[in-house]
């Protein structure tokens, strides 16, 4: 399953699971052994979810950390809403799921006793929304009449195109979580397009059009601008995935508690302008209440996106390879706005709680999915050029827009509309972007580059792992920087 799959199975709330009772499968636990005598002094720039595992790995054994983040908060893209919505609501601004196969997520919820929801298996029907008509995934028929699919796409339906043009590929992917990966044989998939791998594939233009309907659009461009080894690679990473989790109380809840652990660690509202390195050192200048201050380090973790480390001054420059990686990597455009609505209404009307459509409003999630009380919030998000058009509108404008559009969906949300609010995350200053994708090539050429070291200088984030837009790759990325540098000489 991929990201935009675990949006349709938000069918249904559960009751809060503390981490003690949950099963976790193949939970990794790192415990880093200090490599020598001499404890390291470290500067991690940035207090997300990679940051701060890195730090806390080498805080465990023994090492001098320094966090500096530019925000004013930890967690970074992992954020939650909880104003202006009504009754205690909240909606999320980031990362929303956990899959129960992220095991270094897991084992995170677990160490800071996290309480989960769990997405029952039982759900209502798929809805889909394609050229005015709304459909379940299982209504073939509506299916048939709004698409000119071939007899066998016809009698396969949805589900069906996916077992035939997707699944037997997955078995080509060998180990995706290697450093080393892809091998050559898999390049073939990263010189195509998504859309152009389901069409080498036997699927009809006509099934493309449904199943990216399916896939929602929602990595960086679409099917027609991602690649498809990135689709492919994502989907063997989650094929495993057996239960959904999301966090009681609010995502951001895991981020507040491992910063409560490095309070003492970060320096809040310190952005980075200038890194300097030598054979002996790196030096860090950051930004701190209009006045500059420089730290003398033996290491540093860059926890930031590429879209953000561009705008930092590096001396000196890091390789042509490394250059072109932070230049080139695209981040997806993402613009998420919340409706809140006086009762959930869509309930009892039969309409389910989330959908994808062929509107600019793309998909509907139901945001309060595990949220108590008559109220509830529907959420948009749109990526790519429908993230960008709706994010050069004002606030208010946005809301408009959005209700409009889900009014085709879901009839009643205009009546029941109270007000919102909304995140586009290519206007946050310290973001650019919502998380990294791939154009075809860009696997082959990039990705070797993105997360080797450059001399004193170490990465993590997302983008730099195996899970690029999930917890599960920031986690990744900030034990294997924190296992670099512990191990280094």
């Amino acid at each position: 399953m991929r990201r935009r799959e675990f949006l349709r199975q938000s069918l249904a709330a559960a009751a809060a699971i503390p981490a003690s009772r949950i099963r976790f499968r193949s939970v990794v636990h790192e415990n880093l052994q200090r490599a020598g005598a001499r404890r390291k002094r470290i500067v991690i720039v940035g207090a997300g979810l990679a940051g701060m595992a890195a730090a806390y790995q080498l805080m465990e054994s023994g090492h001098d950390i320094t966090i500096l983040e530019a925000r004013t908060r930890a967690g970074g893209r992992v954020h939650t809403l909880r104003e202006p919505f009504a009754d205690g609501l909240h909606a999320e601004a980031g990362a929303m799921f956990i899959p129960d196969s992220h095991d270094l997520t897991m084992h995170y919820i677990k160490l800071f006793r996290i309480q989960l929801n769990m997405i029952p298996h039982q759900s209502r029907a798929i809805n889909f929304y394609l050229r005015g008509k709304r459909f379940g995934s299982d209504d073939t028929l509506t299916i048939n009449r709004l698409l000119n699919l071939s007899p066998e796409e016809n009698r396969l339906g949805l589900d069906g195109m996916t077992d035939k043009y997707l699944i037997p590929v997955l078995g080509e992917m060998g180990d995706a979580r290697s450093q080393s990966w892809p091998p050559e044989r898999l390049k073939k998939y990263d010189r195509m397009t998504y859309a152009q791998f389901l069409r080498m594939r036997g699927a009809s233009d006509e099934a493309v059009r449904l199943l990216r309907l399916n896939d929602a659009d929602l990595t960086g461009d679409g099917v027609d601008a991602v690649s498809a080894l990135m689709v492919l690679r994502e989907t063997a990473l989650n094929y495993n995935t057996v239960e959904l989790y999301t966090v009681k109380g609010g995502t951001d809840l895991l981020p507040k508690a491992m910063a409560a652990r490095l309070a003492s660690k970060i320096r809040y509202g310190s952005p980075v302008v200038r890194i300097e390195q030598d054979a002996r050192e790196v030096k860090v200048t950051y930004s701190q209440a209009g006045a500059t201050e420089t730290l003398s380090t033996d290491y540093l973790i860059c926890a930031i996106p590429f879209s953000i480390l561009k705008e930092i001054e590096v001396a000196p420059d890091f390789s042509a390879e490394k250059r072109r990686a932070i230049r080139e990597l695209p981040y997806t455009s993402a613009t998420r706005v919340y409706v809140q609505s006086r009762s959930k209404y869509w309930t009892s009307a039969g309409l389910g709680v989330s959908a994808y459509t062929d509107l600019p409003v793309m998909a509907i999630v139901n945001s309060t999915l595990n949220q108590t009380g008559a109220r509830g919030i529907l959420e948009s998000y749109m990526a790519g050029e429908n993230a960008r058009r709706v994010a050069r509108m004002t606030e208010s404008e946005r809301l408009e827009f959005t209700a409009t559009e889900m009014e085709k969906v879901y009839p009643g949300i205009r009546k029941n509309f109270e007000g919102g609010a909304s995140v586009a995350w290519d206007e946050d200053r310290w973001a650019r972007g919502a998380y990294a994708w791939f154009k075809p090539g860009q696997m082959t050429e990039l990705l070797p580059h993105i997360a080797r070291p450059e001399g004193r200088i170490h990465f993590a984030g997302e983008h730099t792992s195996s899970w690029p837009g999930w917890m599960q790759g920031a986690f990744q990325s900030g034990h294997r920087a924190a296992r670099e540098i512990n191990e280094a000489v």
